[in-house]
């Protein structure tokens, strides 16, 4: 039983050693070199690279004529290595002074000025002037710039200490013109105040648009000069209704074709006539100066209500227009 299995445990082995000798010869590896075993044995010390030294800071090779726009030529942070100033900030810990400049966080946090020095600004104002003009010899006063340019735009810019250097509130626009430089009629302009509320100042005839909707000051400028383009287009139209309003529905007291007018002359033509006077006519009535100081005082009374100057005024043109003083 044992002798015929003799000749397949022959066979079997050839068979393996083919297999193994053909793995062998398509292995990735063959021909690849052998790496070394790693040693455990240290680098000695002089065979170590030198290691450089640190080189000094720039503020000690600064001469005292240093151009410092050079150093600082633009918006940066804070470089310790750069500013020759003993500068410090921070909280002194136990009664000590505050953190010297050397690796202090704090003076990284804020915006600096260290690059608008004053020989910096008169360097960038000589650069500009090439692209400057002239101021205009005409505009040599107040009055004509605000003739010729009567519109006012108000801004500001904002520098705090945080962690952006924009302020929401350098968003915020507002812009000032005075009525009288719109050419605006009387019923435009009474319209336009009705439209703007508590924005018009009476005693200074200026009007003011505040704006800050939008996240970008240059969108509140546009904004703001959209508004007051709307607003004097919508004062100039005459819609249906305004055409039905009667003397109680004015903004103000108009004294021309009023009952006050209307009654006046009517008692002074009964005046007139009781004393045989010869007639005359309804201008020349109302361009005396009883009439001119009666009219004032009553469109002053209504205007401004009932107070002792507008009741001694109105007390004092009524005694001088029928005689009685």
């Amino acid at each position: 039983m044992a002798a015929p299995s003799l000749p397949a445990w022959l066979a079997l082995q050839t068979r393996a050693r083919t297999l193994r000798a053909f793995s062998t010869a398509v292995s990735p590896v063959t021909g690849a070199p052998r790496l070394s075993p790693p040693t455990t044995e240290r680098t000695s010390r002089h065979e170590r690279p030198p290691r450089r030294k640190a080189l000094p800071p720039r503020t000690e090779k600064m001469s005292v004529d240093q151009d410092w726009p050079s150093v600082y030529p633009v918006a940066a942070p804070f470089k310790p290595s750069a500013v020759p100033l003993p500068v410090r900030m921070g909280y002194p810990v136990k009664m000590g002074v505050p953190m010297a400049k050397e690796g202090n966080l704090e003076l990284l946090k804020i915006p600096n000025f260290l690059h608008l020095t004053p020989v910096a600004i008169k360097k960038h104002c000589e650069a500009l002037k090439d692209f400057c003009t002239e101021w205009p010899a005409a505009l040599d006063s107040d009055e004509k710039c605000e003739k010729h340019f009567p519109i006012e735009m108000d801004t500001a810019d904002y520098v705090s200490s945080g962690p952006s250097i924009r302020n929401p509130k350098a968003r915020v626009v507002t812009l000032r013109v005075k009525l009288f430089s719109l050419n605006l009629d009387d019923h435009a302009k009474k319209k336009l105040i009705k439209l703007v509320g508590d924005r018009y100042c009476k005693s200074t005839d200026v009007l003011t648009i505040k704006t800050d909707r939008c996240p970008l000051k240059r969108q509140n400028y546009d904004y703001a000069m959209y508004l007051l383009t709307v607003l004097y287009h919508e004062s100039w139209k005459t819609e249906e209704w305004e055409k039905k309003k009667t003397e109680a529905d004015m903004e103000e007291y108009v004294w021309k074709d009023s009952s006050s007018e209307k009654n006046i002359l009517e008692t002074l033509f009964q005046i007139k006539a009781a004393e045989k006077n010869p007639e005359l006519s309804k201008e020349e009535l109302l361009s005396t100066k009883e009439v001119e100081d009666y009219k004032n005082s009553v469109v002053s009374l209504k205007n401004e209500g009932d107070n002792e100057h507008t009741l001694s005024q109105y007390k004092e043109s009524v005694k001088r227009l029928l005689h009685l003083t």
